[in-house]
């Protein structure tokens, strides 16, 4: 048989199946059109955040700008964004369950928070281009620079007590020195952290801090009081224009049907913060000023957060704070700041906190939606639990008597506690400490 006769091949060589011919002949046709062989992977193709949906064209009436970064390299992904529809979720949700990386490996779960609604964004921004006359869609940023409150700031290298009088955020409602020292040291929204001058901020810093401080205090106290250092709040990862990312974490009503041991838990836990929050050893008194269930949530691991911090109270217990006279002081230092998260409500004076008002709020307004009546008839709760959740939410008690029962209620739910691996945070210590 001649050379290159049918059936005939070179020593060593292999045959190549007919399907491979045409494979090779379908990309060859598709190359010749100038079309792509395959679609493209849908992963491969981001969806740009805009802007408007970060808040980023208000800047720098933002929170800031430390975690952008990390959304346009695609390093915070929405948790749909694994699909092939690579779309942005609803702009009107307040926030957004996602994923976040520092490797592009490994993903962890994070909550993507607006510094507000956008309805309440919306108002408050209108109302800051009216308190200068202007029109509705003015430069927001222009006329907060213009304030007398914001040209104080820009002078001055030291955030003082008489420059956040008048503003609606509990935490600086009789701030002391210290507490504003430490306000500063943590910003972490600036580059050189970790000094109480300002030296190094520049004029947007210091308006985005202010925007922050009048707006929405929870970024700050994330910062101000981490949770590596033993603080009940989720970890703070970052902003991004006017959204904020921290840990996620899993609500606690959605634990209200579970059995008696694990809302124990969650009730012994929430007694148990709520005790640190008002004695340890900064000797920072922090309180509450309402509670609601969405201010609470748990790890994987079963520990417990504080995962809305805009209605904690801060009280210096070593420096104190000045009586209040009159009608209360601030209320001649009220400017549009003043109003910027949705109330120009000012919180009650610090003199008026009860050292017992944190527990009394929590015994009447949570706890019982953890213990119930139903526990109590099914004799799966202490005949005593009653009675002294009933005391704990009494306001016309004294404040030792609040205290008193808050802390034998503890007592009473902790050998209903579980020492289970669900509960990661606390075993197997359980097994070998009675701490636990």
């Amino acid at each position: 048989m001649a050379p290159g006769c049918p059936g005939e091949r070179a020593p060593g060589s292999r045959v190549a199946p007919a399907g491979s011919w045409l494979l090779w002949w379908a990309l060859a046709a598709a190359v010749a059109a100038g079309s792509p062989p395959f679609p493209p992977h849908p992963t491969r193709k981001a969806y740009s955040f805009g802007r408007s949906f970060l808040g980023l064209d208000k800047c720098n009436a933002c929170v800031g700008t430390s975690i952008c970064k990390k959304f346009f390299k695609e390093e915070i992904r929405f948790e749909r964004w694994l699909s092939s529809q690579l779309m942005l979720p609803p702009a009107h949700k307040s926030w957004y369950l996602a994923n976040y990386t520092d490797d592009s490996e490994t993903w962890r779960p994070v909550v993507l928070s607006r510094l507000a609604s956008q309805s309440l964004h919306a108002l408050s921004d209108r109302s800051i281009c009216s308190s200068a006359g202007r029109p509705r869609s003015c430069s927001i940023e222009a006329v907060l620079r213009a304030t007398p409150r914001f040209q104080d700031w820009a002078r001055s290298n030291l955030l003082l007590p008489r420059m956040v009088q008048g503003l609606a955020a509990p935490m600086v409602r009789c701030p002391s020195q210290r507490l504003l020292d430490r306000l500063v040291r943590r910003y972490a929204e600036v580059t050189d952290a970790g000094s109480v001058q300002m030296k190094h901020f520049a004029e947007r810093d210091k308006l985005r801090l202010l925007y922050t401080l009048s707006v929405n205090q929870h970024p700050l106290l994330l910062q101000m009081f981490p949770g590596t250092e033993g603080w009940p709040f989720p970890r703070y990862y970052g902003s991004c224009g006017r959204v904020m990312v921290w840990a996620s974490t899993r609500p606690i009503r959605s634990l209200y049907g579970s059995p008696l041991e694990t809302r124990a838990d969650l009730a012994y836990q929430l007694l148990h913060i709520t005790q640190g929050l008002g004695s340890n050893s900064l000797r920072f008194r922090l309180y509450y000023t309402r509670v609601t269930d969405d201010m609470f949530a748990t790890f994987e691991d079963g520990k417990l957060f504080i995962v809305d911090a805009s209605a904690i109270g801060i009280i210096d217990q070593l420096e104190g704070f000045k009586p209040e006279r009159g009608q209360g002081q601030g209320q001649g230092h009220r400017d549009v700041f003043s109003c910027l998260s949705g109330s120009c409500d000012a919180p009650p004076p610090c003199g008026s906190v009860r050292p017992s008002q944190s527990f009394a709020l929590l015994c009447r307004d949570l706890l019982p939606k953890l213990l119930t009546a139903r526990d109590a008839r099914a004799g799966q709760l202490p005949r005593d639990a009653a009675r002294l959740l009933g005391v704990c939410a009494d306001g016309a008690q004294t404040d030792g008597s609040v205290q008193a029962a808050a802390r034998a209620l503890m007592e009473l739910l902790r050998p209903l506690r579980p020492c289970s691996a669900r509960l990661a945070y606390r075993y197997p210590e359980c097994r070998y400490s009675q701490e636990f």
